[in-house]
């Protein structure tokens, strides 16, 4: 691994760029324009933090590049231009799985330099959403907001729900049939990046991991092959459906909406869905909870999406005040108010406005599991698990 001239390129592209455009900083005497690129929001948030940025910052616009929403194509096309040199996209909306690859192939800046001259307070995010941005020592991203897997479950149905997958296991098949449903349990098992998700809770319940701190690939360890075992014996068992090799997160949510399953394994947004009576069979019905524990308790894999400087960006400066604001207390308000987007900053779940504005931020489970979701993009997890699912 060729780590440290990567770095020194980052650190060489970053002082180049200070002294060029520092001057435009503090003078504003010239306009600068940056390209950030993002998939489709459907919801009013982006436009709002970008109005708000460009208000604080009258020298720097900012245009938006809509990338493909499926983050896999998107992934592609971010290849394809960064690994040209091309400088046209300045900065990107990255997927938590993508920073320690970007990082090590040398297509975005090291943003630890920058970092430590403004005083980020890293310890002011959930852990996790830091870790998923970090490779070897490094700094490459910064989160923007983020998403864990949680357990829904049918409260007319079940009294408490279940502690552990053991209990999951027991509790779905004995509660099958009841109140209309057809099945147990439904979650995520189709051969896509879900199951990478999926499969990392259970590996990590069991004390297993994919890629070590060593950088051993390590998913051959007894406690990894205990967490596949127990994904597999569910996947196989007689109370999930049949064509649970088929399910992602929109089969889950249908399943769960229309009250054919007791328990599913899905992400936030499923809330606000499965509590609607215009479309959910059981809007009244609905609870949620943390994912069940393994022998070293419970793990929630980590989702979201933090932002990435392009190395060959000709506005450093300027795009480093854009990722330093969309992960700052206040971009990240404005995220929460206007798309419902789960803060990565531990005080906003405190802020009145913001646990207003969505009733999953209130919950002290919903918190509980973003404190302890599993980051599978940084050099422990992502590099190694994504291989195998590729």
């Amino acid at each position: 691994m060729k780590v440290l001239p990567v770095a020194m390129a980052g650190v060489l592209v970053f002082l180049g760029g200070c002294s060029s455009v520092a001057q435009n900083i503090g003078g504003g005497e010239e306009e600068v324009t940056l390209t950030y690129a993002r998939g489709t929001d459907t919801t009013p948030a982006t436009d709002a933090m970008l109005a708000a940025f460009e208000e604080q910052n009258p020298n720097i616009n900012v245009e938006v590049r809509e990338m493909p929403p499926d983050s896999g194509a998107a992934h592609n096309q971010y290849v394809t231009l960064m690994s040209s040199g091309s400088p046209e996209i300045d900065i990107f909306a990255s997927d938590v799985v993508w920073p320690a690859e970007f990082g090590q192939a040398g297509y975005v800046l090291p943003l630890d330099r920058l970092i430590e001259r403004d005083n980020v307070d890293l310890d002011a995010h959930f852990p996790a959403t830091i870790e998923s941005g970090s490779l070897n020592g490094r700094q490459y991203a910064l989160p923007s907001y983020t998403d864990a897997g949680i357990l829904y479950y049918r409260t007319d149905i079940v009294e408490e729900p279940p502690e552990t997958w053991d209990e999951l296991g027991t509790m779905a098949l004995d509660l099958q049939g009841e109140g209309g449903t057809s099945f147990g349990f439904a979650t995520q098992a189709s051969q896509y990046e879900g199951l990478v998700t999926t499969s990392m809770e259970y590996i990590s319940a069991y004390g297993g991991q994919v890629i070590n701190e060593n950088q051993e690939v390590v998913v051959n360890s007894p406690e990894a092959i205990a967490g596949i075992e127990k994904m597999v014996e569910m996947m196989q068992s007689d109370y999930v459906p049949n064509n649970i090799l088929n399910f992602q997160e929109i089969e889950t949510e249908n399943a769960f909406l229309e009250g054919n399953t007791v328990f599913a394994r899905n992400w936030p947004y499923m809330l606000s869905t499965s509590t609607d009576p215009e479309i959910s069979q059981v809007p009244d019905n609905v609870g949620i909870t943390a994912l069940p524990s393994g022998p070293e308790g419970n793990a929630s894999s980590l989702g979201g999406w933090s932002t990435m400087i392009n190395k060959s960006s000709e506005h450093i400066e300027e795009s480093w005040e854009l990722v330093k604001f969309l992960s700052s207390e206040e971009g990240q308000k404005i995220g929460a108010l206007e798309g419902a987007r789960a803060p990565t900053i531990e005080s906003l779940y405190e802020d009145e406005e913001v646990t207003a504005a969505n009733e999953l931020f209130a919950d002290p489970v919903f918190q509980e599991t973003l404190d302890n979701a599993v980051a599978r993009g940084n050099r422990n997890l992502s590099g190694g698990i994504r291989h195998y699912a590729d």
